[in-house]
């Protein structure tokens, strides 16, 4: 995928991980919803659609339109997402299991580092997203667990 000459990449990676949620993947190739990201400045589609049956279709943008191309797995997406300008992810697809994920998503939205949406309001909740009223979520500090364990294991406090 190469950016149009005169434009900068700004790119969307979408990320189901490693089970199917095709009602995301159409969510998002959605006329409205590309529609709406290209009105904000995205010019790249790139989605992560995992065993999903729907192959949505690629499109290079020659005719001014978002590039859109699509994956299944990669052994890291951790490059995709550092070079995209936004992650639409999931924290639970409800056809797969129960919701109680959803009450994460819901609670890291009330904090402001995150949008939640479900498929079917996705378009509203691009249309109405302010990046900038986001609050980065604070980096953990995984010393007190790793300190537990080799006290568990048996090795000395450092």
């Amino acid at each position: 995928m190469e950016a149009r000459v005169g434009d900068a990449k700004r790119l969307v990676f979408v990320t189901v991980g490693t089970t199917s949620f095709d009602a995301l993947v159409k969510a998002v190739v959605s006329q409205n919803v590309k529609s709406e990201l290209q009105k904000r400045g995205y010019t790249h589609l790139l989605i992560q659609m995992g065993r999903g049956i729907f192959f949505p279709t690629k499109c290079d943008g020659a005719d001014g339109s978002l590039v859109v191309d699509h994956f299944t797995f990669s052994s890291s997406i951790a490059d995709y997402i550092r070079s995209a300008s936004l992650v639409i992810s999931h924290a639970v697809n409800e056809d797969l299991m129960d919701n109680h994920q959803c009450e994460l998503a819901e609670e890291l939205q009330e904090r402001k580092h995150l949008y939640c949406a479900r498929p079917h309001t996705l378009h509203q909740a691009v249309t109405n997203m302010e990046l900038e009223s986001l609050v980065r979520y604070p980096p953990g500090d995984g010393t007190p667990v790793a300190r537990i364990i080799d006290r568990f294991l048996g090795f000395p406090d450092d």
